[in-house]
């Protein structure tokens, strides 16, 4: 009974819906709140140089310095240093490694080199690769060489001591276009004007005198390069090669690590800081050992001090002693 018609609207109601509506404080400045943001912003970029200098003004948390030598058999690695090795002991680990674990034998073994290449002046060594004849080979893989020359004596001595392929300006094409590959590019110094559209494509394969892969001895050449070892720099400062077989006698696998460490050592000057900085040795199923550089890098420039101390120390011995006046 109290309800209203449909329909009708009550006459005060009518008279409050025709009453504008009074504009709150928000709708009256709809910028206030964007000013009381930034100027928070403001602040806070003004307090931000004080934080940081305080941060920085803190001292840092004293990192505590690793122990040498874990004393139970079960242990923390982090909380160690990692344990280094002599050669010959690594070398006895590792084939002990693979009695217990039941391994094959004639696995490979690896060496991870990681490289110190700066030089003076903020400069550095360029990674490069190279190529050995280890004292004791390991694999009966032979090399795919081929020879460029345009002599037909020469080619048929080149055949007869196991070129893969022989021939002259006529294997640029294919080369251009990866119809030919081979592992190692031997020339002679005739034929090497016509190559220069290869020097892009080969790189470091190129044939230079440098690398022993220009001349005219075709023989000696190809005797090397069929059976060399072949290491490259990878990631700018680390090599990772394969140097012996696990089941060779301990004495080649020293060799033949310490063949290619002397030689790496030639790309940097023996005046300046050694290149070899951290040698690590492992087999295809072990963990890596770390090695102590001690008698594996070539000892050229303590050699050549002694022998200036030595002269110096004989120099005194012959001058004559000075009577007193």
């Amino acid at each position: 009974a109290l309800a209203p018609r449909c329909g009708c609207v009550l006459p005060g109601l009518q008279q409050l819906l025709a009453v504008p509506a009074v504009p709150g404080p928000a709708s009256a400045r709809p910028y206030a709140a964007a000013a009381r943001t930034a100027k928070k912003d403001a602040k806070k970029d003004a307090q931000r140089p004080r934080q940081e200098k305080k941060e920085k003004e803190k001292p840092r948390p004293r990192r505590r310095p690793l122990m040498s030598k874990p004393v139970d058999d079960v242990y923390l690695t982090w909380l160690y240093k990692r344990p280094s090795y002599e050669l010959g002991q690594a070398v006895a680990m590792l084939k002990r490694f693979q009695e217990l674990d039941f391994t094959h034998p004639k696995q490979f073994v690896y060496i991870t080199v990681s490289l110190d290449m700066a030089l003076q002046k903020k400069k550095k060594v360029d990674p490069f690769s190279s190529s050995v004849t280890l004292p004791h080979r390991f694999t009966d893989e032979v090399n795919k060489v081929l020879v460029f020359t345009e002599n037909t004596q020469e080619a048929e001595v080149a055949r007869e001591h196991g070129a893969a392929i022989v021939g002259g300006v006529e294997l640029i094409k294919w080369i251009l276009e990866d119809e030919i590959q081979a592992d190692f590019y031997v020339a002679v110094p005739a034929i090497i004007p016509k190559l220069i559209p290869l020097r892009n494509k080969l790189k470091r394969k190129y044939p230079s005198t440098r690398k022993n892969s220009l001349g005219s001895d075709i023989p000696k050449m190809l005797q090397f390069f069929r059976e060399c070892h072949e290491y490259a720099v990878e990631d700018e400062n680390v090599i990772k090669t394969r140097i012996a077989r696990l089941d060779m006698p301990a004495e080649h696998i020293i060799a033949n690590l310490k063949t290619i460490i002397h030689d790496i050592c030639t790309f940097k000057p023996s005046n300046l800081d050694p290149i070899v900085q951290r040698l690590v040795i492992r087999s295809s199923t072990s963990e890596g050992l770390l090695l102590n550089l001690d008698g594996i890098l070539p000892q050229v420039e303590k050699a050549e001090e002694e022998e200036k101390e030595n002269a110096a120390i004989d120099e005194d011995q012959q001058k004559p002693d000075q009577e007193p006046v």
